[in-house]
């Protein structure tokens, strides 16, 4: 299995306990308190650079602000990174050369 399959599946694993905190009573806010700042680590890791940085941020808030857990961050983060964002092709160079 290639490393963006493992990433995709690493995502759904975590947004699944991210999520399933919301249906444990009065406890899940406070599980969301510790499971938030693991969350945020985790998102760093799987993503380098600053787009890893942003998005542990954006996971860090979503999952420590109570109501927000149904948000699969790092789905939406998985799918941005290998679906929607566009990476820049070089153009080719054409040179012409005369005879």
């Amino acid at each position: 299995m290639n490393s963006k399959n493992k990433l995709l599946r690493k995502g759904i694993i975590l947004d699944l306990i991210g999520m399933s905190t919301m249906f444990i009573p009065f406890a899940g806010f406070f599980i969301d308190f510790l499971w938030a700042p693991f969350a945020a680590k985790q998102m760093r890791d799987m993503y380098e650079g600053e787009k890893g940085k942003i998005a542990s941020i954006i996971v860090f808030i979503e999952e420590i602000l109570p109501g927000l857990d149904f948000i699969p961050t790092f789905t939406l983060m998985w799918l941005y990174t290998f679906v929607w964002k566009k990476e820049k092709q070089m153009q080719p160079i054409i040179i012409e050369v005369e005879d």
